[in-house]
């Protein structure tokens, strides 16, 4: 893991449909990437504050690609936050788990071609995932909270995050919508990188047909 300094920059008031947020923006000396942390409440001190560790996906984030579940994340890990009235949801930039946007591209055509998201990482000279958390556990150590709730379903977060010190009390699941886009991706995410998916799940859910696209086997 990397040692990371950060600098936080600014804090701006964010009202959002689903509540208003603080939207802290940090810097650090390993790249020129300004990272946020987007805030609900008093977290310092706290115990127990849920987290989500987000990583950039500017294709399901902001266009809505349904080829993944990142922006069906952020928006749930928004929601939850927001109904329990605290939490932390830091939005790490780096793009394509670590590769950035025009590689992630390219690895689309790849698995457009027949390879998975691990493999077609993995032949663009990519290892499978190289994000790193660190960065995110030293944005939480400035927020202050003493324990957190992460919400996610990847248990290199948790493993990372314990390693640098944040104490993780419990894993909340993200289970989100599968379609004909992204059953593969994520069947590829639970048999191949250990995401805690339910594989049962995922395979009675891939069988419903789809809205709006015939019986879903597109």
């Amino acid at each position: 893991m990397v040692n990371y300094c950060v600098e936080r920059k600014v804090i701006s008031r964010i009202p959002t449909p689903d509540g208003e947020f603080q939207l802290y923006l940090y810097t650090n000396d390993q790249d020129d990437k300004e990272h946020l942390a987007l805030v609900m409440g008093e977290v310092s001190g706290k115990e127990d504050v849920k987290v989500r560790i987000h990583s950039e996906c500017y294709t399901g984030d902001v266009l809505g690609s349904l080829r993944c579940d990142c922006g069906e994340q952020l928006r749930f890990a928004m929601h939850k936050i927001a109904m329990a009235g605290e939490g932390v949801l830091i939005y790490l930039r780096q793009e394509g788990r670590g590769i950035g946007l025009l590689d992630k591209l390219r690895a689309y055509n790849l698995q457009d071609q027949g390879l998975d998201t691990v493999d077609a990482n993995l032949a663009l000279g990519h290892e499978a995932d190289e994000r790193d958390y660190t960065l995110a556990a030293c944005i939480l150590k400035d927020l202050g909270p003493r324990s957190v709730e992460l919400m996610t379903n990847n248990p290199l977060k948790i493993e990372e995050l314990l390693q640098a010190g944040v104490q993780v009390t419990q894993r909340l699941s993200l289970e989100t919508t599968v379609t004909s886009h992204n059953v593969q991706y994520l069947f590829t995410k639970a048999q191949r990188m250990q995401h805690m998916l339910n594989l049962d799940h995922l395979f009675q859910q891939s069988m419903v047909p789809q809205k709006g696209r015939g019986n879903g086997a597109a």
